[in-house]
């Protein structure tokens, strides 16, 4: 498995973490700025609604950029964001920040898992795409949990700056491991939009793209 792949897996974990981890924040968040409770927990309202709102349209938008062009913009707006929400002592500020920080997440996403299968045989292609969306699980399970720790200790900015940080090591990797080629073959004829969003309403995927919802609905709730 090339290292690229456990490299983009690396991004998907501090963005997983970064979804997911005002859950155990919102408390400290709320008595930092001086709002309410449920005006905190909307941050992560904030997150969900750009994650909905960014993933067909960044997927669409990049699908023909070079792709280590579009993790690294992707990548530099997520640490980016992640910093004005640390430095921040606006509400309004921290909640556009969210709402970016899930375009980006987003659109990497679009582009991470689009490069990965690409970088291995058939036969790996599914252990590649593990290895990317298990960065998500590993980020349940200890990401959110050493947020909430580093919230309680250091206040919920430390939280904040320990993803951008984890997130630069990705950066720098994408730099010297990911192929700097187009998300499309340069010899093919580009694939239009409109036959792009066709495909979402097959029949056969209905039933998966239900299941991913009543999924990721859960699990938000869960958390917030």
């Amino acid at each position: 498995m090339p290292i690229a792949v456990y490299v983009l897996g690396l991004a998907v974990f501090a963005q997983g973490t970064s979804e997911f981890m005002l859950s155990g924040l919102v408390s400290g968040i709320a008595a930092d700025l001086d709002i309410p409770l449920s005006a905190a927990g909307l941050l992560t309202s904030a997150f969900a609604v750009g994650m909905v709102v960014g993933a067909p349209l960044m997927a669409l938008s990049s699908r023909t950029w070079p792709r280590r062009r579009a993790l690294l913009l992707f990548l530099a707006v997520f640490v980016a964001v992640h910093v004005v929400g640390a430095l921040t002592p606006s509400y309004g500020v921290l909640l556009a920040t969210r709402f970016v920080g899930a375009l980006a997440n987003a659109g990497f996403w679009a582009v991470a898992l689009t490069t990965a299968v690409s970088m291995v045989p058939d036969r790996l292609k599914g252990r590649a795409t593990a290895v990317v969306v298990g960065g998500v699980t590993i980020a349940c399970v200890v990401g959110v949990p050493a947020g909430a720790v580093l919230g309680e200790r250091w206040g919920w900015r430390s939280a904040f700056w320990a993803v951008a940080i984890v997130s630069l090591p990705a950066v720098l990797a994408v730099l010297r491991s990911i192929p700097g080629g187009r998300g499309t073959d340069p010899g093919a004829a580009p694939v239009p939009v409109r036959d792009e969003l066709r495909a979402l309403t097959g029949p056969r995927l209905r039933p998966v793209l239900l299941t991913m919802a009543l999924v990721q609905g859960a699990t938000f709730c869960t958390f917030s």
